[in-house]
């Protein structure tokens, strides 16, 4: 066989169009393509490799034949995810569905990728914040163990869907023009705002998308120790996530230790020049797979402190790539079904 049957689930929306897009880029083995969506989008046409596919509604059926399943998001994998792997199908989930289910292995090929060997039908892709922090992170746990972590993220509006793309155009428009803004995607007016709420409020006030980043680091680091804070923040930027992480190790680690620690990590670029104003910035890692890493300072308040700027495409190495190199590690390891 020439390539494997890959389904993707949710094709139509932003991440789905993403991973049909790495999935070229990384120049996949994909045999046999189906694309999927709910009965709104079905009947669209998608373009993969320059050939014209049109997009089924999902249904059982669907995964009959299947090798991976790339779902994108949303409740699908819910009703679906389970089927499929009984199908034998390996399924992939962008959503936050099984994250936490101690029987679904959560990873990030950077940094636990044996976790795939120990799937049972379904692999968790891990959310797109806590993939940007735990990269980085995982290159100075293992240098010098890691004791705390204090992280306030600045999220942008596509990390709410092809929505909040729509809102903060439309907002800002609105405001430049002194017309009437009318929030809808978000709580607040998105544009020359942030907006400190992202996902529900839960225990003790943090949102989910904070408990997010705590329980699935702990999680992937194979660490339930660590104590983690979070602050997550929507800013009027259209694309990639920004994160300001503060590190407290057991052992220091210095400034000029924890750039070459980084820099000789897989999927890290260290962009650190202070004197050439040199420094990650959401508007040049767009449509970039790796994660870039700067500011990198030791803690003036700590002995054992570091402080990292850290920026990256939460559509791609955030959502869609990891996910496709999750697929990687699946054929890599021979994890799929009898072929």
């Amino acid at each position: 066989m020439a390539g494997y049957k890959v389904i993707i689930v949710g094709a139509s929306g932003a991440v789905g169009q993403e991973m049909l897009q790495v999935l070229e880029n990384r120049n996949f083995p994909v045999g046999e393509l189906k694309i999927c969506a709910t009965e709104r989008s079905a009947g669209q046409k998608i373009f993969f490799k320059d050939k014209s596919y049109i997009v089924e509604e999902t249904t059982p059926a669907s995964f009959d034949g299947m090798e991976i399943a790339l779902f994108a998001g949303g409740e699908a994998s819910l009703e679906y995810g389970p089927l499929a792997a009984e199908k034998g199908v390996v399924v992939i989930d962008n959503s936050s569905n099984f994250r936490l289910d101690p029987d679904v292995p959560l990873v990030v090929p950077e940094v636990n990728p044996e976790d795939v060997k120990t799937h049972k039908g379904i692999i968790a892709n891990p959310n797109c914040s806590t993939i940007i922090m735990v990269v980085p992170l995982k290159a100075i746990y293992d240098f010098a163990g890691i004791k705390r972590v204090v992280v306030s993220t600045y999220q942008a509006v596509s990390g709410a869907g092809a929505e909040g793309i729509t809102e903060l155009t439309e907002h800002t428009r609105a405001a430049l023009d002194d017309g009437q803004v009318i929030p809808s995607k978000f709580q607040y007016q998105i544009a020359f705002n942030l907006i400190p709420h992202i996902d529900v409020f839960q225990e003790m006030d943090y949102t989910k998308e904070e408990w997010k980043m705590i329980k699935e680091t702990r999680k992937i680091l194979h660490d339930e120790n660590i104590p983690i804070t979070a602050t997550t923040v929507r800013v009027p930027v259209y694309r990639s996530h920004s994160e300001s992480i503060n590190i407290e190790t057991y052992r220091k680690v210095t400034a000029d230790q924890a750039k070459n620690i980084l820099a000789d990590f897989p999927g890290v670029i260290v962009q650190d020049s202070p004197a050439n104003k040199e420094y990650p910035m959401p508007l040049y890692t767009s449509g970039r797979d790796e994660v870039f890493v700067g500011r990198i300072r030791e803690d003036n308040s700590l002995d054992n402190g570091l402080n990292i700027w850290v920026v990256a495409d939460q559509l791609r190495k955030g959502a869609a790539t990891n996910a496709v190199q999750i697929a990687e590690l699946v054929i890599k390891y021979g994890c799929l079904g009898k072929r």
